[in-house]
């Protein structure tokens, strides 16, 4: 008789429902963990609301179990896994490469044309009680980082190599463009780092939640100065990339990890002519040990980011935009509930 376990499977545009699906069994080098908390996430929003990008390139497809932001403890392991897995408090990589091609030998398994994307591009995510994933994409959580701060540790990947793109450091001034939850961890590892941080947003609502997690100025969107030493668009607003070459200093660097819904139009030449660095962030997997890192000696406290828990039940209404995150920037899931 086949074991059954609750997940959360969009099967349409904004259509989801928690479902019975068959508990997946870990094959050769495979663990299978138990969700403790997932995080939505603006990717899986986008999944739910069907204007992911992926789905017109053909990498996203329904039905899909979304969730990507996860941590847990290892339940079971097939052949060839070490077995000091076995019970492990873990989270681990979004990105899975086929481990075959010059990219994931030179270790860019997360621009691998062959990848799968956990929750996201046809590999079932954590939004379920049980979570299969590949060992070797593990990361053991130290005892300090407890199970919020662990299912925060993919989107602190992301802000973590975004600072390290812009090089913060003391002595640097950066502005951190969009306060959610990437832009506020952007703000506190580069805080971590030394450097003086500036954050705009839309409006002035998440002006106190900012300065908690380091800013020392804050502005709208409308009004941000300039002469940054880099920039880091944290946003989804199309104009914002535009606009943060004119925020640069000349010799200073711009990083996007932002993905606007339309394309974004910036003239080359502002960036040329003022030797300006631009990078782009895709995914968190180089950062998430220095994320766990930084959450467990305490230099950066991700906590207050995700201050709402519900049980997996009410996941469809947290992709719907019908919960509120209250004080924080995001909404967690306990599949346990």
């Amino acid at each position: 008789m086949v074991s059954l376990m609750r997940a959360l499977i969009i099967d349409g545009t904004k259509s989801a429902s928690v479902r019975h699906v068959p508990v997946p069994v870990p094959g050769p080098g495979q663990v299978v963990v138990d969700v403790h908390r997932a995080g939505i996430c603006g990717t899986d929003v986008e999944l739910f609301t069907r204007e992911l990008a992926y789905f017109e390139q053909g990498k996203s497809s329904f039905p899909i179990c979304p969730g990507h932001e996860w941590c847990g403890t290892v339940s079971a392991t097939g052949a060839g896994v070490d077995e000091r897995w076995a019970g492990a408090r873990v989270t681990g990589d979004t990105m899975l490469g086929c481990g075959r091609c010059r990219r994931c030998a030179s270790g860019r398994h997360h621009v691998c044309a062959e990848r799968s994307e956990i929750g996201i591009t046809g590999w079932p995510g954590a939004l379920a009680e049980k979570l299969l994933v590949p060992a070797a994409s593990l990361y053991r959580l130290p005892d300090v980082v407890d199970d919020r701060a662990g299912a925060l540790v993919e989107p602190g990947g992301n802000a973590w190599r975004a600072v390290a793109a812009a090089r913060a450091e003391p002595g640097k001034r950066l502005l951190i463009w969009g306060p959610g939850s990437i832009g506020l961890l952007a703000t506190a590892f580069a805080r971590a780092a030394g450097a003086e941080v500036d954050v705009a947003g839309l409006d002035s609502r998440r002006d106190d939640l900012a300065r908690s997690f380091g800013a020392a100025r804050c502005f709208t969107s409308a009004d941000p100065p300039g002469g940054y030493d880099a920039v880091i668009d944290c946003t989804g607003d199309e104009a914002v990339p535009a606009r943060a070459v004119r925020c640069t200093e000349p010799g200073g660097r711009i990083v996007y990890i932002g993905l606007s819904r339309r394309p974004s139009l910036v003239d080359s030449r502002e960036i040329a002519l003022n030797d300006i660095t631009a990078t782009g962030i895709l995914g968190a997997s180089a950062g998430l040990a220095p994320a766990i890192e930084h959450y467990a000696d305490g230099r950066v406290a991700p906590g207050p980011l995700a201050e709402v828990l519900v049980g997996l039940d009410r996941a469809a209404e947290a992709l719907a935009g019908q919960l509120d995150t209250g004080a924080g920037t995001k909404i967690h899931i306990d599949p346990r509930r």
